[in-house]
């Protein structure tokens, strides 16, 4: 169970690390217009930050849990 859980979180630290990269690039090239600071997220960009924000709570809650004592415990 524990090294499904380190598993779980490298993947999830991949992925993660990738949307992050892409949103990044993405952001670059929008419209350099000052009027168009606060627009909505649209699409597959929306989806790409709703994804990134629910791996990250997934990866905090999976660095929590494989935290606690009961694991790395010599035993």
């Amino acid at each position: 169970m524990e090294l499904a859980l380190y598993i779980a979180m490298l993947i999830i630290c991949a992925v993660l690390i990738i949307l992050v990269v892409i949103q990044a690039r993405t952001a670059g090239m929008t419209n350099s217009d000052s009027s168009s600071i606060y627009r909505t997220r649209r699409g597959l960009e929306k989806t790409m930050h709703q994804a990134t924000i629910a791996l990250a709570v997934a990866f905090l809650l999976l660095a929590l849990i494989t935290s606690l004592p009961i694991f790395g415990s010599a035993g």
